[in-house]
């Protein structure tokens, strides 16, 4: 049996908790970020994996600082011999990296080298990407360069978005730690180095991701949408208002020739909603939300709001 703590906060982290609860391994408490604003109503509300700590009587650590010193002086009282990360949201120092017997581990969502950092699968969909996968890695100082314990690749569908593909990734990741800590407690783990010289980074998100260039291929603005869903989705402007694109689809320009002009209004019909994009290509606007309204199909939408052929989205110019 291992003694492990883990550190996690969002729903990503929440299968690898479950699946260390159900282990025969001991899960001496959970770390997880304070308690946060969250949602529309900006209510003060507690993270996932506090939820399901709380519900399986867990301890929880909630540091506003890693180097506060009631903080670690409580994680070395339980005496851990493996620190678990999945998706805990800060960096941890070189002190908690080694206060474990064995070490800190992290379920990374990526096929390591590839996209280390904050985003993996955002930053894989957006670049059009077909497969990404779960790396378990032992942590060291460099972000996501330690090295490997197992890997597993996973698909990534034409319309996944990442969404979907977050939800495959942390059953697979919570499978596959589970394997690692197994090992672990049999003393039969390895490890192999990364090829840093195949590093590519995932840098952390930002609104200014989701803003739409129509300069772009289809093909590529398809993979935006997707790959910012559900945070923070792209948009574009029309007539000064903004609107978030929340589902898209790479189409034919429904006339020779008329997809020339970024941004333009090809087609606004019934529930057809055609936008001319880079390159002569076009994309299909699917589902759109008016900026504090809800969310609505092409139809629906269409028939709140005259668009017409010609009329272009782009830039806030209002």
């Amino acid at each position: 049996m291992v003694r492990t703590v883990l550190f996690g906060t969002p729903a990503f982290a929440v299968p690898t908790l479950e699946r260390l609860i159900g282990s025969d391994h001991d899960v001496a408490a959970v770390v997880t970020q304070p308690d946060r604003r969250r949602g529309r109503g900006q209510r003060v509300a507690a993270s996932p994996v506090k939820h399901v700590a709380l519900g399986h009587r867990l301890p929880v650590l909630q540091p506003e600082r890693m180097t506060d010193q009631d903080f670690v002086t409580a994680l070395e009282a339980l005496e851990p011999d493996v620190g678990v990360v999945a998706a805990y949201g800060k960096l941890l120092p070189d002190r908690l990296l080694e206060l474990p017997d064995q070490g800190m581990v992290n379920v990374h969502a990526s096929l390591l080298p590839k996209y280390r950092g904050a985003a993996p699968i955002h930053r894989a969909i957006m670049a059009g990407e077909r497969e990404t996968g779960i790396t378990i890695i032992r942590l060291v100082k460099e972000m996501d360069a330690g090295p490997m314990l197992r890997s597993a690749p996973c698909p990534i569908a034409p319309d996944d978005t990442s969404e979907t593909v977050g939800q495959t990734l942390a059953l697979l990741g919570a499978g596959l730690l589970l394997a690692v800590v197994d090992d672990l407690a049999a003393g039969r783990s390895t490890a192999r180095p990364q090829d840093h010289s195949q590093a590519t980074f995932a840098p952390r998100l930002s609104r200014e991701d989701g803003v739409i260039d129509w300069h772009k291929a289809a093909v590529d603005i398809h993979n935006q949408v997707r790959g910012l869903h559900p945070w923070p989705h792209a948009f574009s402007y029309l007539n000064g208002s903004r609107y978030t694109i929340l589902r898209s689809a790479v189409v034919e320009c429904p006339e020779a020739g008329r997809c020339t002009h970024p941004g333009e209004i090809v087609e606004a019909a019934r529930d057809r909603l055609i936008v001319a994009a880079g390159g002569g290509t076009a994309l299909s606007l699917d589902e759109l939300q008016p900026e504090g309204k809800r969310p609505l199909p092409t139809r629906a939408f269409l028939a709140g709001h005259r668009l017409k052929q010609g009329d272009a989205f782009g830039q806030n110019v209002a």
